[in-house]
């Protein structure tokens, strides 16, 4: 089939409305939606709210209309010019120094419902920074693939089953256009096993963010090579494997292309990679400094790594991607050869031994590896990071593991609904969701105003709820006769608590199912009525998750229930917008710590919800006991059954004897003055923290801005001081094997509290100089397993020789009561090292010589306790 594009045919008074569409920021700008949607209501929805397929429908008599309609082109000229202002307008990073560019690469984007372009958290939470990043003037660009079946759509057998169909994406009828440079298609090409496969690439504007999307469908390519980029997450291992080349090295390619042709302004400084699957861009930045500027295999590296940023979403190790060595040699043996290495050396990047000894291939052990610095997406998930990647850095502390944490966001104007968009309008800052200030007039917001922003958002939830069961049974076949039970299901004045998510396992849909009767009890009860709204998919593979979804259905079918306990099938960003606006509670209950941060609670809060959830993820940081309500503690039960068992009975003790007497609690005015408090509380301590403007604010202090520093030092004068820090790296791997503590002196009498002790220190460095290294001491109340809690550390300085060693001294102050202990290491010192973590060497004061030294490192407890 030959094919060619018609392209919409506006007249030049309605050309304004092509900008608009083309540019995302309709997918969270109110104004420029309702426009769209009052040029054919009628189409608007027929086309699933997309204004580029609106437009190519729109008839001709139509849009002669909307030129004679005063009020739709006065409209669409302030649209169009509000649109100019933001894309023009000094943002965040423009107020002080501004933010280095940055490419933000990531398998999916969740920017809107009529692009399916992500599967859940992991693409929301991309789409959501994305969209922050522009809020905020930061010049950013991202990198993914464009699938050409999108994410599936779900259906429910009779036995409520999920079964699952993929949509045909035609890019044509998105907001997309297709890189093009001199009326031809731009493409980049990767190798797969030998043959090279061509990559188109199209181009999503999400307000000042370009977006490139990558994918294989191209007439030059074989059948099979068209179908690499069909399905998100689609295929066996190998599949995802080819995925991940085009994500990453063709990607990387793109983005060059994209910087050479003037459409992307500037190189990027930063590369964030969003998790591990875009892990290869690494490897092709690699092998271009090695061919293209001569670089060692090892000097590449070191140049690469530093301006990157590796964030981690993942809590357990079955998460990450491996790839087996077999699949490795087939599809990276030029790679290695180009980089000047076996297969082998490139291997060992992904596994934990860094001698490439055995093991698979590692996503996420690469992303470690190449990257400067690394993070987790809650204070909890870092910790949880910290103890699962340890094995990286042998003899480091636990503790002191180089992942950082930046717990995810959302972003306002996307989430947030328009009951409480007023409401944030008229007594906040006009720019409240990008701006630290305003927040500190949340208590002066009057109760009634909050109560009656609530009362509208759950109303508005339920009609749209009624109607998504409606068309959900008529796709089904049901007789729209037999329908009418669905007028009365869900009661706008009714406690309502919401549950959706990806159905996995340990997120455990059915935990309130463990006490079948309490929920019925909850859901009948006459005069404190409570009811549920259910919704969300399983992965196609994951058969324990289409189970929970089963079970849930099944209890929804009761006809005694269908009106208080409801599932929504075919959960999507749209679904999830109603849901997160409406629910007076938000119900969360995974297993701790399996929930690295979790962002539908956020975007409920800020819509007046309370959150109820275990005390996981970004919850366990944020709850302070009354800005909302926690499920069990943060003890550690013998097993899963157990604690099952534990949090099952704690949610309904909860429910029962605070979350319904609550919310029911009614002064004479017919107001729950103690809920309302708690929703004002909740919004005080949690607005300006749970919004995706502060997570990119941080992003860009804590990592973007320094990374881009370092790595133009490193990379400055042909990489002069990446070249200078790898021979300084040999030297200390040749030579740290005769770095020892001779001896510890100090005063080990009893003290009193606010004494100060001195301790000299005698350390062999063998070959290297004094300031090869720093020797530490740390200082602190000793555990009863013998290390020290949260100790203290402090530099020792040099004061004189002692024969070949050095002598070190200092002092500390006994700070606090009962057994103390104090403990000595010796770690390297580089100023182009970011941390002296990074270069994987420690000695710890224990005895004399290497063996002792290795021992040391064995028990390294006694100096950092876990």
């Amino acid at each position: 089939l030959r094919t060619f594009r018609v392209r919409p045919s506006l007249p030049a008074e309605l050309q304004p409305l092509m900008e608009l569409a083309v540019n995302l920021r309709w997918a969270w700008d109110r104004p420029t939606r309702e426009l769209f949607r009052s040029a054919d209501p009628d189409l608007w929805d027929d086309v699933g709210g997309n204004p580029v397929a609106l437009l190519g429908r729109l008839p001709q008599a139509r849009l002669t209309a909307l030129m004679g309609d005063a009020d739709f082109m006065g409209r669409m000229a302030e649209t169009h010019s509000d649109l100019q202002r933001y894309l023009t307008r000094d943002g965040w990073s423009q107020d002080g120094d501004p933010a280095p560019r940055v490419a933000y690469f990531s398998p999916e984007f969740g920017l809107t419902h009529a692009m399916q372009t992500y599967s859940g958290g992991l693409g929301v939470l991309a789409g959501d920074h994305l969209k922050a990043t522009s809020d905020l003037g930061i010049e950013m660009v991202g990198v993914g693939l464009l699938y050409r079946h999108g994410y599936f759509h779900q259906l429910l057998d009779a036995d409520g089953w999920q079964q699952e169909r993929y949509p045909d994406l035609n890019p044509f009828d998105l907001p997309l256009r297709r890189f093009e440079h001199d009326g031809a298609p731009v493409t980049v090409s990767v190798e797969l096993e030998g043959r090279s496969v061509d990559c188109q690439i199209w181009l999503a504007q999400v307000g000042r963010v370009p977006l490139l999307l990558l994918d294989t469908d191209v007439p030059t390519n074989a059948a099979e090579d068209r179908h690499v980029t069909d399905k998100l997450y689609g295929g066996d291992v190998e599949h995802r494997l080819k995925q991940e080349i085009v994500l990453g090295i063709g990607g990387m390619r793109a983005l060059l292309k994209a910087q050479e042709l003037g459409t992307v302004d500037g190189p990027s400084e930063v590369f964030h990679s969003n998790e591990g699957h875009a892990g290869f861009l690494q490897l092709e930045r690699i092998r271009r400094l090695v061919v293209e500027e001569h670089l060692t295999f090892e000097e590449a590296i070191e140049s690469a790594r530093a301006a990157v940023l590796f964030t981690t979403h993942t809590p357990v190790p079955a998460g990450i991607d491996v790839f087996s060595r077999e699949l490795i040699e087939r599809y990276f043996s030029k790679m290695a050869a180009d980089c000047g290495v076996d297969v082998a050396q490139l291997m060992a990047l992904g596994q934990v031994d860094a001698d490439g000894a055995g093991g698979d291939f590692n996503m996420a052990i690469m992303g470690m590896r190449l990257s400067a610095a690394a993070n987790g997406v809650s204070q909890l998930h870092g910790r949880v990071s910290r103890r699962m990647f340890a094995p990286l850095w042998p003899h480091v502390a636990v503790d002191e593991v180089p992942i950082a944490s930046i717990t995810n966001g959302v972003h306002g104007p996307t989430w947030v609904g328009r009951e409480m968009t007023q409401l944030y309008r008229r007594w906040l800052d006009a720019d409240w969701t990008n701006t630290r200030t305003g927040w500190e007039r949340i208590p002066d917001v009057p109760d009634e105003a909050i109560w009656e922003a609530r009362r509208e958002a759950r109303a508005r939830m339920v009609t749209e709820v009624r109607a998504w069961l409606r068309d959900q049974a008529l796709r089904k076949g049901e007789n729209r006769s037999a329908l009418g039970w669905i007028d009365d299901v869900l009661d706008p004045e009714v406690l309502t608590i919401g549950f959706a998510r990806r159905f996995a396992e340990y997120k455990r849909g059915t935990l309130l199912a463990r006490h079948p009767e309490r929920l019925r009890a909850l859901l009948s009860d006459s005069e404190r009525p409570v009811q549920f709204v259910f919704a969300g998919k399983a992965h196609p593979r994951d058969e324990i998750g289409k189970d929970i979804i089963r079970q849930l259905v099944h209890f929804s079918a009761d006809e005694g229930l269908r009106t208080r306990f409801v599932f929504a099938e075919d959960y999507d960003m749209k679904l999830a917008s109603v849901l997160v606006q409406g629910a007076d509670v938000w119900l969360n209950n995974p297993r701790r710590p399996h929930e690295a941060s979790g962002t539908s609670g956020e975007k409920s809060v800020l819509n007046g919800g309370l959150h109820c959830s275990t005390l996981d993820g970004w919850w366990d940081e944020m709850y302070d006991g009354e800005n909302g309500f926690a499920i069990g503690g943060v003890g550690d039960p013998a097993g899963t059954a157990q604690q099952d068992a534990a949090d099952a009975q704690a949610l309904f003790d909860l429910l029962h004897r605070r979350v319904v007497p609550e919310f029911y609690d009614r002064d004479d005015g017919g107001l729950p003055r103690a809920w309302i408090a708690r929703v004002r509380h909740s919004l005080d301590t949690l607005g300006p923290q749970v919004l995706a403007s502060r997570m990119v604010r941080e992003y860009a202090e804590q990592f973007y801005v320094p990374l881009a520093r370092r790595a133009r030092r490193l990379s400055a004068d042909d990489h002069r001081r990446a070249r200078d820090l790898v021979t300084w790296r040999r030297r200390l791997a040749a030579t740290w094997r005769d770095v020892a503590v001779h001896a510890v002196d100090g005063d080990e009498d009893a003290a009193n509290m606010g004494d100060h002790r001195d301790v000299q220190v005698v350390v062999h460095l063998g070959s290297l100089r004094p300031e090869d290294v720093i020797v530490e001491l740390l200082h602190g109340p000793v555990l009863a397993d013998g290390g020290i809690s949260d100790p203290q550390s402090q530099r020792l300085e040099p004061v004189g020789r002692q024969g070949e060693a050095m002598v070190y001294s200092g002092s500390f102050e006994c700070a606090i009561a009962g057994e103390y202990g104090v403990n000595v290491r010796v770690v390297p010192s580089h100023e182009d090292l970011r941390s002296w973590v990074d270069a994987r060497v420690v000695t710890w004061a224990q005895g004399e010589g290497p063996a002792a030294g290795d021992r040391a490192n064995e028990i390294a407890g006694l100096g950092v306790a876990d």
